[in-house]
């Protein structure tokens, strides 16, 4: 199949690679039929959610723990059934981004992950019942952080117990 798309053209897929958001993501009810798309830099860690139903509609996205390496939370049994998840092998989790045009500033939305059943190909934004997360969660600033940690934990003098977790 063929679409139009405003961010990449034309593309093809294939019916079986729809993702079908029952509910729809927040604010976009209506548009239930997604897709994805690799970035073309095959190193990057992004990629995009691109709407079948509406061809100017794609959500960049990242998998939120190649982000925030102890990013934690659980899944309700209630969106468990919903989305069909039989096991931890069934679900593939991604965090939309905001990208403003300060690229210092791209942010990702931890409060409100993305859950995808691979195996039925069922999706849905679930908002998280914790403060723990923010809906802008600044992906440089994580990344900083991650560093300065990685440089404490390198000097063997300093090393200490939680540095080897």
């Amino acid at each position: 199949m063929l679409l139009e798309t405003k961010h990449f053209g034309e593309i093809e897929y294939m019916e079986e690679n729809i993702l079908n958001f029952d509910s729809g993501l927040p604010g976009f009810e209506n548009v239930k039929k997604y897709i994805f798309i690799d970035s073309p830099d095959e190193q990057s860690i992004f990629k995009w959610l691109q709407s079948v139903d509406n061809p100017q509609l794609a959500f960049a996205i990242v998998n939120p723990f190649l982000v925030k390496e102890d990013y934690d939370f659980e899944i309700s049994d209630e969106d468990m059934r919903e989305l069909g998840i039989e096991s931890a092998e069934d679900v593939v989790v991604y965090s939309i981004l905001v990208v403003p045009d300060d690229l210092t500033k791209v942010s990702m939305n931890l409060k409100a992950p993305v859950i995808i059943n691979v195996r039925n190909k069922k999706g849905a934004q679930i908002v998280l019942d914790t403060d723990n997360y923010t809906v802008r969660h600044y992906i440089l600033d994580e990344l900083r952080r991650q560093e300065v940690a990685g440089n404490a934990c390198s000097d063997e003098k300093e090393r200490s117990n939680h540095c080897n977790k």
